[in-house]
């Protein structure tokens, strides 16, 4: 849970990158590929993602609706990603606009439960660190590059003048 507002920001303006730095290795001829019918697309995933910037921050009063519910998964990878900077930055502005560090401690209903507003801008950067998690999986068996996000990625030791680590 945070503590104050300005801790949130620092966070997801970190994160935020990570994930359109993820989406960005997205190959656009094998983004709607699902491995089965347990697994979604990537790029399936990436709109979830991008869907939960309006979903959750809607239940939570930031967004007045929920402005991408019901929306088609955009045609490219470009222009989710778009739609990700886009509504990543109009939260990032609500959120300065509309709560202070006081609000965080305050309990709302949101899915049916009473969670502190604190908590609820926890739980909206755990979940899109979650679905990068599956992507990356998913990239890995598509055979494609992975970004490195908290660390090198097997493509990115070289770098660092090493072998990719077994």
């Amino acid at each position: 849970m945070y503590p104050n507002l300005q801790d949130f920001l620092d966070d997801w303006q970190s994160e935020s990158k990570l994930t359109l730095r993820l989406f960005d290795k997205i190959n656009e001829g094998e983004k709607s590929i699902k491995l089965n019918d347990k697994v979604r697309s990537l790029e399936r995933m990436a709109w979830h993602i991008t869907q939960t910037l309006t979903e959750m921050p809607f239940r939570a009063g930031i967004f007045e609706s929920d402005i991408l519910e019901n929306k088609p998964i955009p045609s490219s990878i470009r222009e989710l990603s778009d739609m990700y900077s886009k509504y990543s930055d109009q939260l990032m502005a609500l959120l300065k606009e509309k709560w202070i560090d006081a609000d965080l401690n305050e309990a709302i209903e949101v899915y049916g439960e009473r969670w502190e507003r604190g908590k609820i801008l926890s739980i909206l950067v755990k979940h899109q660190i979650h679905h990068r998690g599956q992507m990356t999986a998913i990239m890995r068996m598509l055979d494609m590059e992975v970004p490195g996000l908290y660390g090198p990625s097997r493509e990115e030791w070289s770098q660092f003048g090493m072998s990719p680590q077994e």
